[in-house]
């Protein structure tokens, strides 16, 4: 877990550490839709936002860490109680640790295709094919105007993943650390202030969207560019 000092555009945080789990789970194969999250929740907090596309198949944003994990918890009883779901397993925010394993699908380069950032256009949204620049003279005045793509509709990982490069930053369930924690299943700090989010965005260059670039932010946080996906496991 973590790169390599050889690595392009690396942060003092990514000092590599061996990880080890001791029982399988299962990962959504994308982010949370909008179609999902209304299912479940039964809201919608993207609306009336901006640089938001609304429909099905886009990712549901503007969640917080906190309405990440409730979202967890209530489908986690719903399956169950509908016996999709067996009592001794749940849904669940992924750990820093296994989500950086699932994003790397067996790779060592800094993306899961390779190490050469041109090639991440085929499987990823991110700045230089999400963002422009609306013209002098229309509603926008100039600003930069774009949104998150569709999921699954970029090349997936060697695993059949999709969107783990770019698209929207993933809640994890870790607080954040500056240094990453190694060992057993491995689950960061206790408590903190921040919390970790992984992946990259439309927003960004291409350095953030490597394997093991590692965001952070407030709990609380909402925006147009923060989403997550599930964990299925022993809780």
């Amino acid at each position: 877990m973590g790169s390599p000092r050889s690595e392009k555009e690396r942060g003092e945080d990514e000092h590599q550490v061996a990880v080890n789990f001791g029982a399988s789970f299962l990962l959504a194969k994308t982010t949370v839709t909008q179609a999902q999250w209304k299912a479940v929740m039964g809201t919608t907090p993207w609306e009336e936002r901006g640089t938001v596309e609304s429909g099905d198949e886009y990712p549901a944003v503007y969640v917080s860490a906190g309405d990440a994990a409730g979202y967890c918890a209530k489908l986690t009883a719903a399956d169950r109680a509908q016996g999709i779901l067996p009592a001794e397993k749940g849904y669940r925010l992924p750990t820093e640790a296994e989500w950086e394993y699932a994003c790397r699908a067996g790779t060592t380069t800094a993306y899961s295709f390779g190490d050469d950032p041109s090639f991440l256009g085929d499987h990823a949204w991110y700045e230089e094919n999400s963002l422009r620049v609306m013209q002098p003279g229309d509603d926008s005045g100039g600003e930069i105007a774009g949104h998150a793509g569709e999921v699954g509709t970029k090349k997936p990982n060697p695993w059949g993943l999709y969107d783990m490069h770019g698209n929207v930053w993933e809640w994890c369930a870790d607080w954040y650390a500056e240094a990453l924690v190694g060992g057993a299943d491995p689950q960061g700090p206790a408590d903190g202030t921040l919390r970790v989010f992984r992946g990259g965005n439309w927003t960004d260059r291409a350095s953030f969207a490597r394997s093991a670039f590692r965001g952070f932010g407030g709990a609380d946080a909402r925006g147009r560019n923060l989403g997550f996906r599930v964990v299925c496991s022993r809780p």
